[in-house]
């Protein structure tokens, strides 16, 4: 009787941690149980510098969305962006997207900026207001050159 109380806890134990390790596996994995439904814009940057797939796009600090892929346009030299955004959430044709960093060193993300105009961008449309990511490196060295000149 004591020996099948052993094995029983034993097996519980064991089944409660490879419960447990699968759910932080799937969660630090970003993977979605529920797939929200989403449609695509695009947005062309001059600078991607640090921005991966995946990353979030946001409005007002709010998760909305992610980077559904990165490419560059040979014949413009600028990087293409794809942009899976929740489908509840509708885009004004002047809207800004810009490139953020999350605290000093942290990730880069898309940022949103809605606009005002009444012209709303269609699945697979265009935002054309962009802003670039800003290179941390580029300026350290403008400022330690610049200050160094006077």
């Amino acid at each position: 009787m004591q020996k099948s109380m052993m094995e029983f806890t034993v097996g519980i134990f064991i089944i409660v941690g490879l419960v447990s390790f699968s759910y932080l596996a799937v969660t630090v994995g970003g993977v979605s149980w529920f797939e929200k439904e989403t449609y695509k814009v695009k947005a062309r940057f001059t600078s991607i510098s640090g921005l991966k797939q995946g990353a979030a796009v946001e409005i007002a600090g709010v998760k909305i969305g992610k980077v559904e892929s990165i490419s560059f346009d040979k014949e413009d030299y600028e990087a293409e962006v794809v942009l899976s955004l929740e489908k509840g959430i509708k885009l004004q044709d002047d809207s800004i997207a810009s490139i953020r960093t999350s605290g000093m060193i942290g990730d880069r993300f898309v940022n949103i900026t809605p606009g005002g105009s009444e012209e709303l961008i269609p699945e697979n449309g265009l935002i054309v207001e962009t802003e670039s990511s800003i290179s941390l490196e580029e300026l350290i060295s403008k400022y330690i050159f610049e200050s160094g000149n006077k």
